[in-house]
């Protein structure tokens, strides 16, 4: 039995999805070679403190001035091409007045980027050059797990009972989601007036890093990841009645709950460290890729444990026909 893999392209998605898809693939694979590119761009910067002698501080200013300007250009297609359908949702979001997940990811984004380009231009100052393409990069990821999670949803052999569990909680995840960016960026711009006042260079990672944690990928992941599990266990071994049926939907939500309210309590524990500025934007960017991975390792237990209930019995029923 070929093991199910929510990255397998549905034959059944439209020539459009299918486009979607592989243009958020390219997106990704781009903003993850930038990335390591400008983090190896950005290296010099960390050594700044660690020279004592003028002779080799002069130099070292020297370099990280050129690799901040090449940390520029390379994030320049990050944000025009990668980040770009989630700056033009954002604009979308906020000329129709509403507060999406997206808004705080775009001035997440141009937060840390404008600031970044005058400091290259005046040649002072810091630069989040490797935040914003890192960001850019885990983002994708946790959105393209979404994605192929989502329509492996959408177009897959679904019972009637799991998808109406689907559109129930989805609609009170998303409904939670909203509520949970709205505070997460009041928060955000109290403790960036809070740093104002102690230390003008902390605003603008301390705002950043705020609005990095605020985007609620992995509660966005938590229903769908879920269901594409379930669906995965029923490709694999269908039901043999409503009550299996039934079992297996209250599983996956246990499952589903599990990664909403896990993902919450990631952020509210990250929320704290990052206001008081202990959690870099780069490191609330990787804290944001673990909890996404974390709820997809997580939803796959429902696939694995339907597949693994049938394996034991298949494996029963061999060793019993070799003792008889």
């Amino acid at each position: 039995m070929r093991a199910y893999s929510i990255f397998s392209t549905p034959k059944a998605l439209t020539e459009t999805e299918r486009r979607h898809r592989r243009h958020t693939l390219a997106r990704l694979g781009l903003a993850w070679l930038a990335a390591m590119q400008v983090m190896m761009f950005a290296f010099p910067g960390y050594m700044r403190s660690l020279s004592s002698s003028p002779e080799n501080l002069q130099s070292l200013l020297d370099a990280i001035f050129l690799m901040n300007w090449a940390g520029l250009i390379l994030t320049v297609p990050v944000i025009t091409y990668c980040a770009w359908p989630m700056l033009h949702a954002a604009y979308h979001d906020l000329t129709n007045r509403h507060i999406g997940m997206n808004v705080p990811v775009a001035l997440g984004i141009v937060g840390a980027f404008i600031p970044s380009a005058i400091n290259t231009w005046t040649g002072q100052g810091e630069v989040y050059f490797d935040s914003v393409t890192m960001f850019v990069a885990f983002l994708l990821t946790a959105r393209y797990l979404e994605l192929a999670a989502r329509q492996s949803v959408e177009h897959g052999q679904s019972h009637a009972l799991i998808e109406q569990f689907r559109v129930n909680v989805s609609y009170k995840a998303n409904k939670l989601a909203f509520w949970f960016v709205v505070i997460q960026l009041l928060l955000a711009v109290v403790f960036g007036l809070v740093w104002y006042f102690i230390d003008t260079a902390q605003v603008v990672p301390v705002v950043v890093a705020m609005l990095v944690m605020s985007c609620p990928c992995a509660m966005s992941m938590s229903v769908p990841s879920a269901v594409a599990s379930a669906n995965a266990g029923l490709a694999a071994k269908p039901a043999q009645n409503d009550y299996e049926v039934l079992k297996l939907t209250q599983r996956t939500g246990t499952i589903a709950r599990q990664n909403l309210f896990g993902s919450i309590a990631w952020h509210l524990l990250m929320t704290p460290l990052a206001a008081v500025g202990i959690v870099a934007p780069w490191l609330a960017a990787v804290s944001m890729l673990v909890s996404s991975l974390a709820v997809a390792y997580n939803s796959l237990r429902v696939y694995r444990e339907r597949v693994g209930k049938r394996r034991a019995r298949l494996w029963g029923k061999a060793a019993s026909q070799q003792v008889s």
